[in-house]
């Protein structure tokens, strides 16, 4: 299984919602409403979720195990850095023109 691509689909300054993100696994299934969120020691990847009956969340879709769950972490995140870091020299391009 691999994540061809990884769109960053909204991001928020401020809170702990750093960004809305969709995957595409194999060039064939796309997973929305990913949230990267900043946890206490870190940021992580959210699976998209919902609230059950019980007012629990539960994700809709998730890896099985820790060792894809920490690939999709690490791939997801480092899309997200990209992103952030790019915008900010986007930023400061505008600023100083």
């Amino acid at each position: 299984m691999n994540i061809s691509d990884v769109k960053i689909r909204k991001t928020f300054p401020e809170g702990n919602l750093k960004a809305i993100v969709s995957i595409t696994i194999d060039n064939c299934l796309a997973v929305h409403e990913i949230k990267i969120v900043q946890g206490n020691d870190r940021l992580f990847a959210a699976m998209p979720s919902r609230k059950d009956e019980n007012g629990i969340y539960r994700d809709i879709i998730h890896p099985i195990d820790p060792e894809t769950r920490d690939e999709f972490d690490k791939i997801i995140l480092s899309a997200y850095e990209r992103y952030v870091a790019l915008e900010k020299i986007m930023n400061d391009e505008e600023v100083t023109e």
